[in-house]
């Protein structure tokens, strides 16, 4: 059955700092609408049983995996995904760690693993390596051995503390 014929529903949410309002079939989930419906596909699907993390989004500022959600429980949520995480050319300290630090070999798990990295550090912006490894545990990688990712975040960390120490332009 194609979508034009399916039961659709209104859908009027938060993506990225934009508001978004859009027809939506009633199974589809949060990923399926971000990736199809609005062509986000920085947000992966992998297993789909949210087992691995690799579509992890923020829902009002917490980690989801979207493949479990339906896209019509967002209704009025604020979402943000890898996509809205950077300001133009500057990243965000999550993405500039993973940079600095090698954080990602494939890539495929790290939009998913960035984005739970942004949700920990803004719940707990000065986290232990042993909170760093409770904050990410429901994100899977296959090819590192999470020593890089977790170096990542600890400069992820650092970065965010001194931006923040920094007074706005302009007022220096």
């Amino acid at each position: 059955m194609s979508m034009a014929s399916e039961d659709r529903h209104l859908l009027t949410l938060t993506v990225n700092g934009q508001p978004v309002e859009r027809a939506v079939a009633a199974h589809w989930t949060l990923l399926e609408f971000l990736r199809e419906g609005l062509g986000l596909t920085g947000t992966n699907l992998a297993c789909d049983t949210g087992d691995c993390g690799a579509c992890t989004v923020l829902m009002d500022g917490e980690p989801v995996t979207a493949c479990l959600m339906l896209a019509l429980d967002a209704e009025g949520r604020d979402v943000m995904t890898i996509e809205g995480l950077a300001r133009g050319d500057e990243l965000h300290p999550v993405q500039r760690g993973f940079l600095l630090e090698g954080g990602a070999q494939c890539g495929f798990c790290t939009p998913g693993m960035i984005v739970a990295a942004v949700g920990l550090l803004r719940a707990n912006p000065d986290p232990t390596e042993a909170e760093i490894r409770a904050g990410l545990e429901g994100n899977l990688c296959r090819c590192t051995g999470y020593t890089k990712i977790i170096r990542a975040v600890q400069t992820a960390a650092r970065l965010a503390a001194a931006s923040a120490a920094q007074p706005p332009e302009g007022r220096r």
